[in-house]
């Protein structure tokens, strides 16, 4: 499941875009100042992050600067009233993806947020982990630089756990998000299956998890 957080002081607008941008595939997560956002950043990094820059406790430049500092990659678009060209390249340069000037469309919003995911889906197409190297587009996947055959539902699989590792996938996401032919009916225990032939296949019984009750996650590095 995607994750925005809004990081927007003003209740109406934060409450207005987390509505515009909230699907059933999506979290939307918001903070109304810079000490409640470290707070969340530090659990888990979302895949956006929607940043103002006058906040009641300081400019969100200053967060921007740490995330990047820190070579954290979510893609960052930043929304202010502050509409100066200056502003504007002083923002990109700092590390923005995006500057979006207030007051905007929400469909122009909607538009530049998918736009931002679709390119950190196409950057986060391949990744090395560990002993691991997944390339997702090539459809290459090595351990040590050993080829390893994955099947279609094996890949899907691997990639929402490393896509979102660290988060726990819910059982009944995963299998919504995998058999996507139309089934009406998949068999409860198909996702256990495939669970156990990519950890066998891959040999990851130390990177994907169990979460007994819920579902399954591929464990940070530093877990």
């Amino acid at each position: 499941m995607e994750q925005i957080v809004i990081i927007e002081d003003d209740t109406g607008l934060n409450h207005g875009l987390s509505k515009a941008l909230k699907t059933d595939s999506r979290q939307i997560i918001s903070c109304r100042d810079l000490a409640s956002a470290r707070e969340q950043l530090a659990c888990q990094t979302p895949d956006l992050i929607l940043l103002d820059l006058n906040l009641p406790d300081g400019n969100g430049l200053t967060l921007l600067h740490e995330l990047r500092s820190r070579s954290s990659e979510p893609p960052v678009i930043l929304l202010t009233a502050n509409d100066t060209d200056d502003d504007v390249v002083n923002g990109l340069e700092q590390g923005a993806d995006d500057y979006i000037t207030k007051p905007f469309s929400l469909a122009v919003l909607r538009a530049r947020v998918n736009t931002q995911l679709r390119k950190a889906g196409i950057a986060n197409a391949s990744c090395n982990i560990g002993p691991y190297s997944f390339d997702f587009t090539a459809q290459l996947f090595r351990i040590d630089g050993t080829p390893v055959e994955l099947s279609k539902t094996e890949q899907k699989l691997l990639r929402l756990l490393v896509e979102n590792r660290g988060r726990t996938m819910e059982r009944a996401a995963l299998v919504d998000r995998i058999w996507t032919d139309g089934a009406e009916y998949v068999d409860e225990n198909a996702l256990s299956v495939t669970v156990k032939r990519l950890r066998d296949k891959l040999n990851a019984q130390n990177f994907i998890k169990t979460v007994y009750g819920i579902g399954y996650m591929w464990v940070n590095d530093n877990e």
